[in-house]
């Protein structure tokens, strides 16, 4: 199903909706329960972060946000979470531990680079110094492996599957809708972002434990792009097994890694931008286990 810009929070399951916002092109999840709202992901900034909260009340005006998922650390993922003043911030343990590190280092970025790209316009100048000045909240409830909030007349399941895009990403499943939010474990409008933080030669196992708790007619919405079936994510979850056979191949061989980032698109399942961070995150992981 498509969702556009602008649109608000859309129905894509009983009682579980999902907006889509323009910069960085990210997800925000809601499901509605008896006994109060879950918001999955906050955006970028405490700005952002009170629009989530204006289009909550549009669609559900005098309702309380009593619970939010991180469904991990990145920024535009987690610094909306200073808006989110009456709820509980759910997050990994990893992505609780890295929340202040991880907002260091992307300031530091801004601050060395602080024009925006002319490829992205919805990121202008003002909504990087938002992200620079936005006040932080971290989680206030971190786990492990599983977690479960209880919303009255339903519940959600947290469950870390493994590392993956980093080390702290969950992925929050509503059963009884048939609808799992999958963080940047998934990506629909992109290929899949392996930066430094990422763990590629991980992320397929992780996401077999994830396609394990689908159906053929869940809903999975990813951390950026249109909602996507079972069928998606075996695909994804393929193509990331590409790149952790061949970054494991050409390692074993004794292929350096400025070689391999070379070999770019010769065989690999995506274009080189995108292998370039996979194979130096890969080959990091193998050097520290050599």
């Amino acid at each position: 199903m498509s969702v556009a810009y602008g649109q608000g929070f859309v129905e894509v399951g009983d009682r579980c909706f999902v907006a889509r916002y323009p910069q960085w092109d990210v997800n925000v999840g809601l499901v509605v329960g008896s006994d109060g709202l879950v918001v999955i992901d906050t955006r970028a900034t405490a700005g952002q972060g009170r629009e989530v909260i204006d289009d909550v009340h549009r669609l559900s005006p005098g309702s309380s946000v009593r619970w939010v998922v991180n469904t991990h650390v990145h920024f535009d993922h987690t610094f909306g979470n200073a808006s989110m003043a009456d709820a509980t911030i759910h997050a990994h343990e990893n992505a609780a531990n890295a929340f202040s590190e991880h907002a260091a280092d992307i300031r530091r970025q801004i601050d060395a680079d602080p024009e925006p790209d002319p490829n992205q316009p919805a990121i202008t100048a003002d909504v990087l110094e938002d992200v620079l000045t936005s006040p932080l909240r971290p989680p206030d409830v971190v786990f492990s492996s599983v977690r479960t909030i209880d919303l009255g007349d339903r519940l959600i399941e947290l469950m870390h599957p493994g590392p993956g895009h980093t080390d702290g990403d969950i992925v929050a499943r509503v059963a009884d809708a048939d609808v799992l939010f999958g963080g940047d474990l998934l990506e629909e409008s992109g290929p899949p972002s392996f930066g430094s933080d990422s763990f590629p030669l991980d992320w397929a196992a992780s996401l077999d434990l994830v396609v394990g708790l689908l159906t053929d007619r869940t809903l999975i919405v990813p951390g950026h792009g249109a909602p996507v079936d079972r069928a998606f994510v075996q695909a994804q979850r393929a193509e990331i097994a590409d790149v952790s056979n061949l970054i494991r191949g050409l390692h074993a061989q004794g292929v350096g890694v400025e070689q391999a980032v070379a070999a770019g698109g010769d065989g690999w399942p995506f274009a080189r931008a995108t292998i370039e961070g996979a194979v130096r995150r890969g080959y990091a992981q193998l050097t520290g286990l050599s």
